[in-house]
């Protein structure tokens, strides 16, 4: 049992990262150990289906300062990220994935410039992207350019979820309504006090990514439906521009007539209806997402279970319910 009220808490969310874990438990435990000032390392294993799991409980036996979180499912990284924040007890909270590609000995100036300036979070911004493939270079530009532009300048590029929060930080993510929050976007939105720390990001420790295109695409539309607006905008400008090219089709069709040069247009009238069409369509898909949302968050459905917290749960209990 580590202290009532450590001063540093490490979140470290985790799906299927058995092959990493012996690498981040040795990194981890050194840079945490040498601040000498108690801490707490609070790993989420969002429904993991190897051993990842028995391989954290093996190393609590070890490593005390080890809290061990199983989700009941997979619930995703987010709102596996926040249920270690909402059960994090530290003066301040670190969040950090277990791949190692954002180095744990960042932590130590994360925290001394939020003690030195009196800063409630502090970034870790990624200064050097070379360790990752050009294809994600350049989605993570687009999506960093996209949120800068659609939720404000305050959006810190390059920053992923690597980051040091206050308590004070902590508490507000806590009285906010939201079911499952984007954090890079939220935290920001906050206002608290911040500054940033660079980093260069390096290659995956061991095994494979669990961010595919597929949860990239997923990970910028949550961003974008969950924090603004501008896509209904741009669902009623994309509504103008098809009234106007409708009306300057009808102030053709009329001088034609007139000037006794009208002939059969179907060609003209099939590429009106098709962009009229392309238009309603889309339009009602923006919609669809919104309502969605708002079904949703009507529902008020958790994001995630927790099945176990080695805190509560005996060692032996929960080694016998992976069985």
């Amino acid at each position: 049992m580590v202290a009532s009220e450590p001063a540093l808490s490490v979140v470290v969310p985790m799906y299927n990262e058995e092959s990493v874990l012996p690498l981040l438990v040795a990194r981890l435990r050194g840079v945490l150990d040498a601040l000498g000032e108690p801490y707490e390392v609070v790993a989420v294993d969002d429904g993991s289906t190897d051993h990842t799991a028995v391989a954290l409980l093996a190393a609590r036996r070890q490593w005390p300062q080890l809290r061990v979180l199983r989700l009941r499912r997979n619930s995703g990284h987010q709102p596996a990220l926040i249920a270690g924040l909402m059960r994090a007890r530290g003066a301040h909270v670190v969040s950090i994935d277990a791949d190692l590609q954002d180095p744990p000995e960042t932590i130590v100036e994360m925290l001394r410039l939020a003690r030195d300036q009196n800063l409630d979070i502090v970034y870790g911004v990624r200064a050097d992207r070379r360790a990752d493939t050009a294809f994600k270079r350049w989605t993570a530009s687009v999506y960093y350019r996209m949120m800068r532009r659609i939720v404000g300048n305050h959006v810190p590029a390059h920053a992923g979820d690597f980051r040091l929060l206050s308590r004070a930080a902590v508490e507000a993510l806590r009285e906010l309504p939201e079911r499952a929050p984007v954090l890079r976007l939220v935290v920001p939105w906050l206002g608290f006090p911040s500054g940033e720390v660079t980093f260069e990001r390096e290659e995956r420790a061991a095994g494979r990514t669990k961010y595919p295109l597929s949860r990239m695409i997923a990970l910028a539309a949550d961003s974008v439906t969950s924090f603004s607006a501008a896509p209904l905008r741009v669902a009623t400008w994309l509504g103008l521009a098809g009234v106007a090219v409708c009306g300057v089709l009808v102030v053709v069709a009329v001088v034609a007539y007139f000037l006794g040069a009208t002939v059969s247009g179907w060609p003209s009238l099939y590429v009106a209806i098709l962009f009229l069409g392309a238009v309603q369509l889309l339009c009602l898909g923006l919609l669809g997402e919104y309502v969605a949302r708002i079904y949703t968050a009507v529902q008020a459905r958790p994001a995630y279970y927790i099945a176990e917290d080695s805190d509560t749960t005996s060692p032996a209990s929960m080694v016998d319910s992976l069985k």
